[in-house]
């Protein structure tokens, strides 16, 4: 089996995890491994939207072996309940923050995918104490550039909403539109997390990134048609200290594209260099 085959299976095998009460959310969690040397912190990871779990496995995994990893379903996801109202990424990053505070931890790693990166782009930029390290993988928070497809669909869901305003006739008609129109993100949300996707897409925190002191990696694949590379190129222009690696080939999810290069960056990155550091200094 070819290295990066053999991560994954290994990788997508545990990860049942436990419901805890957060904020007054209910939501499924796993924290696992230890802190194998002073300098480690502990890293917490975020999925992006429509994940869960198992979907960040791969990068669970091999963190786990080297520090304490803690990761969730995002509230809304998995099995975790929803939201009580719609949030946007900062909402979502304050929920984060009150978890941190409910598991003792003061300081921590982060690692965000897709949606799961525009939230720690609002952590870590809001509450810099809490955030040692920063990964960014394929991470949304830069608004798309839209083009006449774009503003035709738009125009096509604005015409269903009106249709829907005529009777029983008026909201099949609405319902076909959607069904042609809407991203499967959408059409597979509750009405709720409707509203929380609609948020989240029209966000722009580009203004966030500038006051991120935490030094950051971006790892994204080459061929990500959600979010594209010059995302990534944008991040690393904006974050003080940002610095990207491509995966070539690899698309939206670039982490379980080539697992064991990812691995081994975030090992590195989140582990190996803080421990150098600390070695040459003597403190944390």
């Amino acid at each position: 089996m070819p290295e990066d085959d053999a991560a994954t299976a290994s990788a997508t095998a545990a990860a049942p995890g436990s419901l805890t009460q957060v904020a007054g959310i209910r939501v499924r969690l796993v924290r696992r491994g230890a802190a194998q040397h002073p300098a480690d912190l502990p890293i917490v990871v975020l999925h992006g939207w429509g994940a869960h779990l198992e979907a960040i496995e791969p990068i669970v995994a091999p963190l786990a072996t080297e520090t304490e990893v803690l990761a969730l379903d995002l509230p809304g996801f998995g099995e975790s309940e929803e939201p009580p109202q719609p949030w946007s990424s900062e909402d979502y990053a304050r929920f984060v923050g009150s978890l941190l505070e409910e598991a003792g931890i003061s300081r921590c790693h982060l690692i965000g995918h897709s949606r799961g990166g525009a939230i720690a782009i609002c952590l870590a930029a809001q509450r810099p104490e809490l955030v040692g390290r920063l990964i960014l993988c394929d991470a949304a928070g830069l608004r798309p550039k839209r083009g006449l497809r774009y503003r035709w669909r738009v125009a096509l869901a604005k015409l269903g909403r009106l249709l829907g305003l005529f009777g029983a006739p008026g909201r099949r008609l609405q319902a076909r539109i959607r069904s042609r129109v809407a991203s499967t993100d959408y059409l597979n949300a509750s009405p709720a997390m409707r509203e929380t996707l609609r948020r989240v897409i029209a966000e722009d925190l580009a203004g966030h990134l500038p006051k991120i002191a935490a030094p950051s990696l971006l790892v994204w694949g080459s061929a990500d048609d959600d979010t594209p590379l010059w995302m990534g190129e944008r991040m690393e222009e904006l974050l003080p200290d940002g610095a990207l690696v491509v995966f070539e080939g690899a698309g939206h999810f670039s982490y379980a594209d080539q697992p064991a290069r990812f691995a081994q960056l975030s090992r590195h990155f989140l582990c190996e260099q803080p421990r150098e550091v600390h070695g040459r200094s003597g403190a944390q």
